[in-house]
C-alpha cells in the first residue's frame, strides 16, 4: 500500500497547491484539499483512503481557505489510511513526536523531530502507579477493587491506576517539550512501548484475565488511536501508535527490543536478553524466531536485596577487590554518595567474593579461613560481619554512604543472587536446546535495559549467569523498548515489521517445562555443577577454597 513506508514518519507535512474556487470549479473546500492531497500522496506511490475527522472538519476547511488554498497539510499515515488532522499556511520548522517506553517502574521519553529524525529532548520520570503496588500482580489485584479518585471522586481501582499513569506520561510531555523549546500542544505524534499489563492500564482496560489461566489478554495489538481519545496533552489529533504484544507475558517492549536490535532481520542466529521484573529472552533470525520469559530479574532490579535499589544515581554499578593489597573500591552511577546496589553492582560483587574465594560455589559465606594474610585478614575484619542478625559483607561502610547505613550483601542477598543467576542461564540453556542451537553458534548476544547498559559480561560470566563466550559477543543496547518506539514514529517499514514480528514468534512456556527445572537445579552453583561450561571460570575445592586445575 505504501511504496515508501520505509521513510515515512507516523505524520507527515504534504505540501499542496490547488487551485481556487470558481464558478467553473465548484467543489467544496475540504474536498478541494483532500483531493490536492491525494493526488501528491499517489505520486509518491501512497494509494489509501484519505479521511478528515468530523471534529477537525471545520478547522481544517478554514485554515486551508484562509491560506489561499495552498501550504503545507498535515497528514496521519495510518496502516488502513491516513487522515488530514491540520493544515498551515507555511510548513513548519519542526515536527516534534513523542516516543514513551511505558515501565512498570520508570516512564522513559524523547522527543524526536519527525521531519528529520533529530532528538529535540530526552528524560524519564516515576510511574506514579507505584503507590499502587511495585509490581504488576499487585496492580492486577488493584484494578479489580473499588476505590477513590480524590475528594468527592469515586471509582474503581482500575481508574485510579490509569489516572496515576497518565498523569505521569502528561507530566514527562510537558518537561520534554519546555526542554525542546515548544509547547506539549506542539507534539504531533506519539508511539508507545510497554509491556502489556502496564498498556491495559493506559488504555483503561481490565488486566483480570493476564494472571489467569489462560492468561489471555483483553487485547494484543491495540487499533492507533487519537490522543484527545487517550487524554494525553498533545495535540489533540496526534495519531497513538501503540506497540503490539504477543500475550500476557511477552509484551510490545520486547517486539520494540527486535525492533531495535533488528534480531528479525539478522542473517546469523543472535539473542536478544531483557532483564527487567522478568527476564525475556528472544532467539532467533531473519527466517525464525523463539521467545520465553522467567522470573529472573528480581534481585537485578533491587527487588530482593536488602540495600537492592535500581541503576540510578547513588547506585553502586561496579566493585571490585585488589585481591594483592585486599583492597575494595566500588563506582557509583553519576558519582554520587552510594544508597544501596543495583544488579550489575551485586554481580560484581558475588564476582569478586568468589574469586576473592570469600564465598563458595554454593554462594555461601566462608566463615573460616586458612592461609590469611596480614592484609586479608584486617581486610575480613573491617568488611566481613557475623552476629546475632547473620553474617553480611560490608560494601560501604556507613561514613561513606548517602544515607549514614552501611551498604551490606547479607546471605539473604546471596541465596537471591543465585536464584536469579541460575534462572537466568537456565532460561538461556532451555531456549537453544529447544531449537538445537549451542551458545558458540551465536553471532551476537544483545542485553538490554539498565541491565545491559551497566553490566560487566565478564563478571556474570565468572558467576555463571551467562555463557562462557567471548566478550565481542556480547553487545549492550541500552533501552531498547524507547528505541523501538522511536523507530515507529520515524520509519513506516518500522511499523510494519512491529506487525509482522507478532506472527513470526513461537513462545515457549517455562512454567510447564520440566528440562527448564532441572537445569535450574544444575545451575545454583558457581558457575556450575559442570565447571567444563566454564573454562574460563576457576573452579575451587568446597572444603579449602584452593583451586582445581
Amino acid at each position: 500500500m505504501h511504496k515508501h513506508e520505509s521513510r515515512s514518519p507516523l505524520v507527515r507535512c504534504i505540501t499542496v497547491v490547488a487551485s481556487p474556487p470558481s464558478l467553473q470549479d465548484n467543489r467544496a473546500d475540504a474536498d478541494r484539499l483532500k483531493q490536492a492531497v491525494a493526488n501528491r500522496l499517489r505520486a509518491e506511490g501512497v494509494d489509501a483512503p484519505l479521511l478528515i475527522p468530523l471534529a477537525l472538519l471545520a478547522s481544517l476547511a478554514g485554515k486551508f481557505r484562509q491560506a489561499g488554498f495552498q501550504g503545507c497539510a498535515l497528514v496521519n499515515m495510518l496502516p488502513a489510511f491516513c487522515e488530514i488532522v491540520d493544515f498551515f499556511s507555511e510548513e513548519p520548522g519542526r515536527l516534534p513526536g513523542f516516543a514513551l517506553d511505558l515501565g512498570t517502574t520508570h516512564l522513559e521519553g524523547s522527543l524526536l523531530d519527525l521531519r528529520t529524525g533529530a532528538p529535540l529532548a530526552a528524560g524519564q520520570c516515576v510511574n506514579r502507579q507505584i503507590g499502587f503496588g511495585a509490581d504488576i500482580l499487585s496492580r492486577i489485584h488493584h484494578a479489580g477493587q473499588d476505590g477513590r479518585l480524590g475528594p468527592g471522586r469515586s471509582g474503581t481501582g482500575l481508574a485510579e491506576l490509569r489516572a496515576a499513569v497518565l498523569d505521569s506520561v502528561n507530566d514527562l510531555v510537558r518537561m520534554l517539550a519546555e526542554r525542546a523549546g515548544c509547547a506539549a500542544e506542539d507534539i504531533r505524534a506519539v508511539s508507545i512501548s510497554g509491556n502489556t499489563t502496564m498498556v491495559h492500564l493506559l488504555l483503561g482496560l481490565s488486566p483480570y484475565h493476564l494472571c489467569r489461566e489462560p492468561y489471555i489478554p483483553l487485547v494484543n495489538a491495540p487499533d492507533p488511536c487519537r490522543a484527545d481519545e487517550l487524554g494525553l496533552a498533545v495535540f489533540s489529533g496526534a495519531p497513538v501508535w501503540i506497540m503490539p504484544s504477543i500475550g500476557s507475558y511477552f509484551g510490545g517492549d520486547l517486539i520494540s527490543g527486535i525492533l531495535a536490535t533488528e534480531l528479525d532481520r539478522a542473517e546469523g542466529i543472535s539473542m536478544l536478553i531483557d532483564v527487567g521484573t522478568n527476564a525475556e529472552v528472544v532467539l532467533g533470525n531473519r527466517e525464525w524466531l523463539i521467545a520465553c520469559a522467567g522470573a529472573a530479574g528480581p534481585a537485578l532490579e533491587g527487588g530482593v536485596a536488602r540495600m537492592g535499589m535500581r541503576a540510578g544515581p547513588g547506585a553502586v554499578e561496579h566493585v571490585a577487590i585488589d585481591r594483592d593489597r585486599w583492597r575494595l573500591s566500588f563506582v557509583t552511577i553519576n558519582g554520587a554518595p552510594a544508597e544501596g546496589i543495583c544488579g550489575s553492582g551485586l554481580i560484581d560483587l558475588v564476582a569478586e567474593l568468589y574469586l576473592a574465594r570469600l564465598i563458595d560455589f554454593r554462594g555461601k559465606f566462608r566463615t573460616e579461613q586458612d592461609d590469611d594474610s596480614a592484609a586479608r585478614r584486617d581486610f575480613l575484619r573491617r568488611r566481613l560481619v557475623i552476629d546475632e542478625q547473620g553474617t553480611r559483607f560490608i560494601v560501604v561502610p556507613a561514613a561513606e554512604s548517602a544515607h549514614g547505613r552501611e551498604v551490606v550483601l547479607t546471605q539473604t542477598d546471596l541465596d537471591s543472587l543465585m536464584r536469579s543467576k541460575a534462572a537466568m542461564y537456565s532460561i538461556l540453556t532451555t531456549l537453544t536446546a529447544q531449537v538445537g542451537v549451542a551458545f558458540g553458534d551465536l553471532a551476537r548476544i544483545h542485553v538490554a535495559g539498565a541491565f545491559g547498559r551497566h553490566i560487566n559480561p565478564r563478571q556474570a560470566i565468572t558467576l555463571g549467569m551467562l555463557p562462557d563466550l567471548p566478550l565481542d559477543v556480547y553487545q549492550a543496547v541500552g533501552n531498547s523498548s524507547l528505541r523501538g518506539a522511536e523507530q515507529v514514529l520515524l520509519s513506516g517499514d518500522c511499523r510494519r515489521r512491529s506487525l509482522e514480528i507478532r506472527g513470526k514468534i513461537t513462545y515457549l512456556e517455562l512454567n510447564v517445562n520440566q528440562e527448564f527445572m532441572l537445569r535450574f537445579t544444575g545451575a545454583r552453583f558457581i558457575p556450575h555443577t559442570d565447571p567444563a561450561l566454564f573454562p574460563s571460570v576457576p573452579h575451587y575445592r568446597a572444603d579449602s577454597g584452593a583451586e582445581i586445575a
